[in-house]
């Protein structure tokens, strides 16, 4: 399974289980809630209507006297009432009052007249001086048939006469708990809702960072030029810094330890050969074959300095991962200039050149210094293999997917099968025409690396015809 999966499960699961019990904790509250709410109600009436109910009880009318009445006429009220979006149309107090004996002197609903009611906890407990209440079911089997009683005592001075129940039953309250409970449930929802989108989020954006680190490390495993991530979590992209400090230092180190093995290996021929026409000189020798090893010196010379020059613009372009001067330019004119740069050489080996462009060139985004000179390398590579008075083709043209490419055919020898899947290789180089000397075999590693970092392709085949093509293929912009 993958981590972001993961991450996203034990977030979902973490917040769910916080979700489910935070919405028990709060439905568990409501109902206790709002019966406390209504039991306080309650202790204030039932207080109110002992005091109102006093005068009445001393004067031992409290059946048909003045509270009586009232009460009687409380029942009958019409009420259309909307209380937090819930509808009441009817009064739900019941009201009885006892006498210091327990017994019912009045009751609103005409229930329990003179029955005793002195163990019933709400009078028993006022009698005795406590605080009385009492939550009794009418049907014993149903929880949802309870009711709150709570009263209150009546007193003439400080004389205990009488007490004053109000109840109400708990059903009255079952619409606010359930609305309160659908509220919770709702806002719990869609809070889990919210927080699963934001873990969605938070688990997407971290896998997207990962995965650039992932994409990152098997690129650079597969050799490629790429940058460490630039975007995503801070951590991520330190540690995608970290790695690629890391592997500029590996990478330098074997960098070095290859080429220096590569150097020694390539120098050891030049000198030699410099060393043991040196040798020679020393002794007395005909001018003829002096001037062979003094000329034999200085080709080798020149083959060093050749060499180590190449050496160090491609080892200064293999640690590159990106253009560093790239502007705008015109591709033809460009290679109209590395034509005219050539033409001493051109005119040497009695060649000419044939360059087309099929139509025009947008402008594209690159690295001048390179591509010149990653096109000196394949002109002077078409040059080296061309027998004389050949001609040498040029052709730029501009495709349908936004790239130019630029083609260099020669009308020389060709290219070997063996060698086919070689010529790209560091020091690997192919015999000339006509016994010259071989090139240092750096040539086409510059061309494939300079074009790589235009995020471009080179191919080197064989035509049809006869002959080679190198064929480059620049994006005109760079992404």
């Amino acid at each position: 399974m993958k981590l972001g999966i993961r991450i996203l499960l034990g977030y979902f699961l973490i917040v769910g289980l916080a979700g489910v019990f935070i919405q028990r904790v709060f439905l568990g509250e409501v109902k206790p809630a709002v019966r406390q709410a209504m039991e306080d109600t309650l202790v204030d009436t039932a207080n109110i209507l002992a005091e109102l109910a006093a005068d009445d009880m001393k004067q031992q009318r409290i059946a048909d006297g003045n509270f009586a009445n009232r009460v009687r006429e409380y029942a009958h009220r019409k009420v259309d009432a909307k209380i937090w979006g819930l509808h009441k149309t009817s009064l739900d107090y019941r009201i009885y009052v006892t006498d210091v004996r327990g017994i019912v002197l009045f009751d609103s609903t005409g229930r329990a007249l003179g029955q005793d009611y002195s163990r019933r906890n709400d009078v028993y407990l006022t009698l005795h001086g406590g605080y009385g209440v009492r939550s009794t079911r009418d049907v014993d089997s149903d929880e949802r048939t309870t009711v709150m009683h709570v009263a209150a005592p009546i007193k003439d001075g400080e004389r205990l006469i009488g007490v004053l129940t109000v109840a109400k039953p708990n059903s009255t309250l079952q619409p606010a708990i359930v609305q309160s409970e659908r509220t919770i449930l709702r806002w719990g929802a869609l809070l889990l809702a919210l927080s699963l989108a934001v873990g969605l989020g938070v688990t997407l954006w971290i896998s997207r960072s990962l995965g650039a680190l992932q994409r990152y490390a098997r690129a650079v495993t597969a050799g490629q030029r790429v940058q460490p991530p630039q975007q995503g979590a801070s951590e991520i992209v330190e540690l995608g810094q970290a790695l690629e400090s890391m592997r500029q230092k590996l990478e330098g180190k074997q960098y070095v330890e290859q080429y220096i093995h590569s150097l020694t290996h390539e120098m050891k021929s030049p000198l030699a050969a410099i060393q043991g026409a040196a040798e020679l000189l020393d002794e007395e020798l005909p001018e003829m074959q002096r001037r062979r090893f003094a000329n034999n010196i200085r080709k080798q010379s020149q083959r060093l300095a050749e060499l180590i020059e190449k050496m160090l613009a491609l080892a200064a372009i293999e640690h590159r991962q990106a253009l560093e001067n790239a502007a705008p330019l015109a591709l033809a004119e460009l290679v109209e200039e590395v034509v005219n740069l050539l033409e001493p050489r051109l005119q040497q080996a009695t060649l000419t050149v044939q360059l087309s462009v099929s139509q025009p060139l947008p402008q594209m985004y690159g690295e001048v210094f390179l591509l010149r000179q990653a096109l000196v390398n394949l002109l002077e590579n078409a040059i080296e293999f061309s027998p004389p008075q050949g001609r040498i083709g040029i052709a730029l043209e501009y495709t349908t997917g936004g790239a130019i490419t630029v083609s260099v055919t020669d009308q020389g020898p060709g290219i070997p099968d063996y060698a086919l899947g070689r010529v790209f290789e560091r020091f690997y180089s192919l015999p000339r025409p006509g016994g010259k000397d071989k090139s240092s075999g750096l040539g086409l590693c510059f061309v494939q690396q300079a074009v790589q970092l235009h995020h471009g392709d080179v191919q080197l085949r064989n035509r049809p015809g006869g002959g080679a093509e190198a064929l480059l293929t620049l994006p005109v912009n760079i992404v």
